[in-house]
């Protein structure tokens, strides 16, 4: 059964029922998820070692990276894991990977040697596919971030760390905007898109965002709006040989000089061509599947930079504190209500449900995101499997 309760309380109890088995969604091949995923239990965790500590999932998304991760196809590969101990796994000459890269979880037990963490802080992960869906595991502690005590709800939490973070790093890192400038993208009405749009309002940037064109435009528009976007078009609008013109208006003159992408092709082609000089063009998607083409002259005449962005990437590349100081700034946007947590559906796999039964809901579940009908984030709730 599908919850549709969007999380507003940042209340953090727990059942005070004994939990004996925890659970985990897994894989042993990659493939289709709705057919090589599968729910297993395990018995509860052992004190965590020294530097360690015990997490207990509350909350965590299921997002397009981690479909591509199951399927063999995503760059950031996951690793076996090695810290639980599945019954019913059959052969275990297979490695066992847990899904599940971003997720919201509660310190449970700190090993020895662990100062920063205590028992009920709330932390995100700050290691990739450290596998998410399940209700307790034990990781490094340094593997985490802590977040603020309180204000925040389960699904900010949970959603925090892919695309809040690649959103203001898009917006930060390749331009020095100021107030009253403007930024251009597309699949404006994306998760990285609408929090572009949160993101630059609260800058006080003015955003020129471009969705696919729909029989009811109304509702889209009024969304896009309520969250603080400036200008709302279609791709069909980048044909308008008007469009120009109305856009020198808009901006008083001004140069764009910062464009993201999601899309990909043609209307990115045409997109770029609305840059001023010395502008970039920030891709971090290709939903459209078609490449990108530049044309030479703006190269050449507008010194137009062109860049991919990878969160991961840059979660490589950048310290612990410039990581920590990213997330503490997220957390103030958000509980000032200038993030809102996306629209989302929480999956809640019960402790009364066999693992067959969790089994058949959660790769139903991956069926029905394989056929888009579900309009909104999912966020997965895995219950303790208790006697």
């Amino acid at each position: 059964m599908l919850s549709r309760t969007i999380i507003r309380s940042p209340g953090r109890t727990f059942s005070t029922s004994t939990a004996v088995l925890n659970r985990c969604i897994i894989y042993t091949q990659n493939g289709d998820p709705a057919q090589v995923i599968r729910a297993i239990t395990y018995p509860k965790l052992p004190s965590p070692p020294p530097n360690t500590v015990n997490l207990k999932f509350l909350l965590s998304p299921i997002n397009p990276a981690d479909v591509n991760t199951i399927e063999g196809v995503y760059p950031s590969k996951p690793s076996p894991t090695s810290n639980i101990a599945a019954s019913g796994l059959g052969s275990q000459d297979k490695p066992v990977f847990v899904g599940g890269n971003e997720g919201l979880a509660q310190v449970v037990e700190v090993g020895e040697g662990v100062k920063e963490l205590k028992k009920d802080d709330w932390v995100v992960m700050d290691r990739p596919q450290l596998g998410t869906w399940s209700t307790s595991r034990n990781v490094p502690f340094h593997g985490v971030i802590k977040l603020p005590a309180s204000g925040l709800t389960e699904a900010h939490g949970a959603t925090m760390t892919v695309n809040p973070t690649t959103a203001y790093n898009m917006l930060d890192g390749f331009v020095k905007l100021q107030e009253g400038d403007w930024v251009i993208q597309n699949g404006a009405n994306s998760a990285v898109g609408q929090l572009v749009i949160q993101i630059a309002k609260d800058r006080g940037l003015s955003t020129i965002n471009f969705v696919r064109s729909r029989d009811d435009m109304g509702p889209l528009v009024d969304h896009l709006k309520s969250l603080g976007a400036t200008k709302i078009l279609t791709y069909d609008d980048l044909n308008d040989k008007s469009l120009r013109g109305k856009i020198k208006e808009w901006t008083g003159g001004k140069d764009i000089r910062l464009a993201l992408n999601c899309v990909g092709g043609e209307p990115t082609t045409a997109m770029s061509k609305l840059l001023g000089q010395d502008a970039h063009l920030i891709s971090y998607g290709a939903m459209s599947k078609k490449p990108l083409s530049l044309p030479t002259s703006l190269h050449i005449f507008k010194n137009l930079t062109s860049h991919g962005f990878w969160q991961t990437n840059w979660s490589k590349t950048h310290s612990r504190s410039e990581k920590e100081e990213l997330i503490a700034k997220l957390a103030d946007m958000m509980k000032a209500n200038k993030i809102r947590a996306p629209e989302h559906t929480i999956v809640n796999i019960s402790a009364q449900e066999s693992d067959e039964e969790a089994t058949a809901k959660i790769r139903d579940v991956f069926a029905k995101l394989a056929e888009g009908k579900f309009g909104k984030k999912v966020l997965l709730k895995l219950e303790d499997t208790a006697t």
